[in-house]
């Protein structure tokens, strides 16, 4: 049973459940990422990670691939990085970071949603577990707006994490591949943008 501090339970442990699950996943505020906001205080936590994605995926419904169901791939976006309540952010760019990452992940899984009813628990897991095997056209999808969102960030925050993280230009095109593969109208875009970088000493 999850211990949110000062939850008052109620007669009904599914409802008791519920809220105590809302109240656990409310910790994803407090899990930082590398991305920075745009107006370039702080950096981005996951809730806001997640929120601004999902928008993405609405706004972008135009370029979901045959047989996406947009509605649903929303909801990956949502709940894609709650096992990082656990199992905390790992930088794409730190390869000794993401040493690991997936057994760790998968443990926060486990404890995460093993804390919700069972057929809630399952579709929440599963939900992940198929965004995360990117292989589904709803999966693809979101997929494709968890990886342009940082991008993005970065032409607008004057390459704050590339500088830190010190990709190639190869490793950002590959991280940027599944959008790139799915909405070739980017391209040009990025293009674009990775010139500026080159210029500016970001990349």
């Amino acid at each position: 049973m999850l211990d949110v501090e000062n939850f008052f339970a109620g007669a009904d442990e599914k409802i008791n459940q519920l809220l105590r699950f809302t109240a656990e996943v409310d910790k994803m505020t407090g899990i930082s990422r590398r991305t920075m906001l745009l107006n370039k205080s702080r950096r981005e936590n996951d809730a806001e990670h997640s929120w601004h994605i999902a928008v993405m995926a609405m706004l972008f419904k135009d370029y979901a691939p045959e047989g996406c169901d947009v509605a649903r791939a929303v909801q990956m976006c949502i709940v894609h990085d709650l096992v990082e309540i656990y199992a905390g952010d790992t930088f794409a760019y730190d390869v000794s970071a993401n040493l690991g990452k997936e057994e760790r992940e998968k443990a926060g899984a486990d404890r995460l949603f093993g804390e919700l009813p069972e057929h809630l628990g399952k579709q929440f897991r599963l939900l992940w577990e198929e965004f995360d095997k990117m292989e589904t056209p709803d999966a693809k999808y979101a997929a494709a707006m968890d990886r342009l969102q940082p991008f993005l960030h970065n032409t607008l925050t004057d390459g704050q994490t590339w500088k830190e993280g010190k990709p190639s230009v190869d490793m950002v095109e590959k991280r940027l591949g599944p959008a790139l593969e799915l909405i070739p109208e980017i391209k040009g875009w990025y293009d674009a943008n990775i010139e500026r970088a080159k210029k500016e000493g970001w990349l």
